[in-house]
């Protein structure tokens, strides 16, 4: 199908428009386009008007319950229902297809009129849709059976597991080749993944845990008879449109979405379909367990120095949105590929500074070259680092990225830094990576001394900040850097700082 464009229609009559029949896919519903100008500056398609625009769309899903389904020969789900409403909001025909995923996956990419839904923004996808969301976020973990368990503490464990289930096409089988991932076995959808995982057939099946136990179900057992052996990633839900789909026709949609999270309709759905409250807001706001400076705590609220700081901007701002925490290079991907996502925090380095926008600073990091206490290990240079037979860094953390853009290439990546500071500890690297801020804390959540290391060169030092994804308003960045000033200027800058890192 061509692209035909937008067609203007002159008539003091409101004309019906007809909206082509959607194919399932993981992504998004198109609200096609009745754009109409009014008097008012905010255009409605539930208001008259003498110019009309009509674009044909087809919207597409698949069946991926709770986030949509087929039940009792109706769609439904937390995605066609938002949809819905957007629908009814726009005045626009509400009619969806239902697909495989990877028949509306290859629509979207060829037809000009697609719009697909549930469907996941990543690095991968970024610049072959247009989006609009999130609505929903997904927790991605590896299932065991629970008669037969998979211990794992990194990706780098998972790696050496004989057969990882995976569905072609889905964003986390994209991440897991992505990773490096060659030990993946193909399975037709959700239930085939799961029987074959119970039969012994993988070993692993990356999903979250809504749809694995909707697809247990549906095969006569329970969320009980699988295992959640590690958390891999978070990932954000949109609809995704064709490329070739008019910017107008995707904005509206985006309002009309920002409309229903802020009046309250969306959390109602995510707590009726998706057994939460925890619905995405406007602005997405993330951390990651880096204490003292941000981490959960053992009551599971997320705490340190630079969550206050956060909190103390927001509540400045009369503007406060939840904060979420990830693994570090979970959020670091997200804030690079997410609209209105803020991220904290990060040193902002030359290899940085130009991918986000910045709050800050609000504090400085000392990055030292660290060895085991007792390990005779001496190192007085960058050259005498080169030559150890393994350095432990994390995973886009900046010292990783500085230490590769150095050329060196003895480094052992995690995403999770404990996981490497068991290593150094029980002598499997020569040398960790990490701040003296934060190292201390890390030692005693694993029951260890800081006497059991030694920090030996320093290797760089550098300020912290709130970081911000490069779509985001300049206007909310001013505002989170205004409150942030105004709490220096007042002492509550300082008074968080006290209480956190002296």
């Amino acid at each position: 199908m061509k692209l035909n464009g937008l067609r203007m229609i002159f008539t003091k009559k409101l004309h019906k428009i007809n909206i082509q029949r959607p194919h399932l896919a993981s992504g998004g519903w198109i609200f096609i386009g009745l754009i109409f100008f009014v008097a008012i500056s905010n255009y409605s398609c539930n208001k008259t008007s003498e110019t009309t625009y009509q674009y044909r769309l087809s919207f597409l899903t698949e069946e991926f319950k709770p986030l949509n389904y087929t039940e009792n020969g109706a769609l439904t789900g937390l995605a066609p229902e938002l949809l819905r409403k957007i629908c009814t909001q726009l005045n626009v025909p509400f009619d969806s297809k239902v697909l495989a995923w990877k028949d509306g996956y290859a629509q979207l990419q060829n037809d000009v009129n697609t719009v697909l839904y549930s469907t996941v923004l990543n690095s991968e996808r970024r610049d072959l849709f247009k989006w609009a969301g999130p609505y929903a976020s997904i927790d991605w973990l590896f299932y065991s059976s629970s008669l037969k368990q998979v211990a794992l503490f990194s990706l780098d464990d998972a790696k050496k597991v004989a057969r990882i289930g995976a569905l072609k096409d889905y964003a986390i089988e994209q991440y897991l080749v992505g990773k490096g991932f060659t030990n993946l076995v193909y399975c037709t959808d959700n239930k085939d993944a799961f029987n074959k995982l119970l039969k012994g057939e993988i070993d692993l099946f990356p999903s979250d845990k809504i749809t694995a136990e909707a697809a247990l179900n549906s095969l006569g057992k329970s969320i009980y008879d699988v295992m959640g052996e590690l958390t891999i990633r978070t990932d954000l839900i949109y609809f995704a449109f064709n490329k070739n789909i008019p910017d107008a026709v995707v904005t509206d949609f985006q309002k009309a979405i920002d409309d229903i999270k802020t009046n309250g309709v969306l959390k109602s759905l995510y707590q009726k379909y998706m057994q939460s409250t925890d619905a995405p807001d406007i602005m997405q706001v993330y951390t990651e367990q880096y204490p003292p400076i941000t981490y959960r705590n053992s009551f599971g609220e997320i705490t340190g120095f630079g969550t206050e700081i956060a909190k103390e901007i927001m509540k400045r701002n009369n503007a406060y949105f939840d904060i979420k925490l990830s693994l570090w290079s979970n959020g670091y991907e997200l804030a690079l590929n997410n609209p209105n996502f803020c991220l904290f925090t990060m040193d902002r380095t030359d290899l940085r500074k130009d991918l986000f926008k910045w709050v800050g600073p609000i504090g400085t990091n000392t990055t030292y070259l660290y060895t085991l206490a007792g390990s005779g290990i001496t190192i007085t240079s960058l050259q005498d680092a080169k030559k150890l037979k393994s350095i432990g860094t994390v995973s886009s953390w900046f010292s990783d990225q500085y230490l590769r853009d150095q050329g060196f290439s003895n480094l052992v990546s995690d995403s999770n830094p404990a996981v490497m500071t068991e290593k150094l500890i029980s002598g499997k690297i020569d040398a960790f990576v990490c701040t003296s801020v934060t190292f201390p804390d890390i030692l005693k959540s694993l029951g260890y001394q800081y006497s059991k290391v030694n920090p030996t060169i320093a290797l760089m030092s550098s300020d912290f900040y709130i970081a911000f994804s490069k779509s985001t308003p300049d206007s909310k960045v001013k505002q989170w850097q205004d409150a942030l000033d105004a709490a220096k200027k007042d002492g509550t800058y300082q008074a968080i700082s006290n209480k956190w890192l002296k």
